[in-house]
């Protein structure tokens, strides 16, 4: 008898895709309907306040030693997120968190990563002041501001005030729900553009929806239901997570669920960096992850060969 030789990786990725139907037309569908952007009814939008906000977002004034702007943990060529596991804040201190990314943040039903803050302009607050990260104060920052002239004109012709806490807040919020990311090659497959994305990618996107079920928890067009879970990361005694809100044990290690948009460009991953690559992720979901007893009831060994885990990263790299 012959020996049987091991199939090319061409010949696998043809049987990987011919084993898995077109997606649905409900599911294409729901990937395509994004939910309604909610504006608060005090801070509507308005060109004026949101180009005042993007100019406050990329401005260090805003750090108590004017070393660092929002923009300096939030870059877009890393998908507005950072390419180190914890940002430096003033003085090169560190926290304990990796950056997110912000692009469709205003979608967010609840910010931080234990979902505490409940809208983007209280979220704009936490970085301004926390000690690793601006370490400013409010009323120091919008005596700052007024200072400048062309700063204080700017508020007046914005908001018919100066800069206070409430108009510093209000401007940035409204430049942030303006940084909407909807035009990816996925987004554009789910439109009906067939060639958009790869054979490969479509063989990732058979098994994001389907085998691997990573859709349980990144779902809709967003990637994300919001939920929190223990994904089988390696756990800290620095940070326990959603706990730290609610002070109740069932909620140890618990960290909301992030947006997959943009993904590709913000590594390292997980909510403390730890993870430098998107083929260590897949590597550690594939595992069931690390093995200790707070990951979630949602995360089981995934069972994929290196082939559907090479296609999966493929489509991860198409949002």
């Amino acid at each position: 008898m012959k020996d049987i030789l091991p199939l090319s990786s061409s010949i696998l990725l043809a049987l990987l895709i011919a084993c898995n139907p077109a997606p649905s037309e409900d599911l294409l569908e729901e990937l395509g309907q994004w939910p309604e952007m909610e504006y608060p009814s005090d801070n509507q939008p308005d060109v004026k306040k949101i180009a005042l906000g993007e100019k406050l977002f990329f401005d260090p004034a805003l750090s108590i030693d004017s070393s660092i702007s929002c923009a300096s943990c939030h870059k877009e060529v890393y998908g507005l997120a950072d390419n180190v596991a914890v940002s430096p804040g003033v003085e090169n201190r560190l926290g304990k968190r990796n950056s997110p990314s912000l692009w469709n943040v205003g979608y967010q039903p609840y910010f931080m990563r234990e979902g505490g803050v409940p809208t983007l302009e209280m979220q704009v607050l936490v970085p301004i002041q926390e000690h690793s990260e601006m370490a400013f104060n409010m009323v120091l920052l919008a005596q700052r501001l007024n200072a400048n002239t062309d700063y204080k004109n700017e508020f007046i012709d914005a908001f018919g005030d100066s800069a206070t806490a409430y108009t510093i807040t209000r401007a940035i919020a409204q430049y942030e729900r303006t940084l909407i990311h909807q035009e990816s090659a996925f987004d554009a497959y789910v439109a009906g553009d067939e060639e958009a994305l790869s054979d490969q990618a479509k063989a990732g996107f058979d098994l994001f929806y389907g085998k691997a079920n990573c859709s349980e928890c990144h779902s809709g067009p967003l990637q994300t239901d919001y939920g929190f879970y223990n994904n089988g990361t390696a756990i800290s005694m620095d940070d326990y997570g959603r706990a730290e809100l609610t002070l109740d044990s069932a909620d140890f290690y618990l960290f909301k669920v992030p947006s997959l948009r943009q993904v590709a460009l913000t590594a390292p991953y997980m909510h403390d960096g730890s993870i430098a690559s998107l083929e260590e992720v897949l590597g550690q979901y594939n595992e069931g992850g690390t093995g200790h007893v707070f990951t979630s009831e949602h995360i089981k060994p995934l069972n994929l060969d290196a082939q559907e885990l090479v296609a999966l990263e493929e489509f991860l790299k198409s949002l």
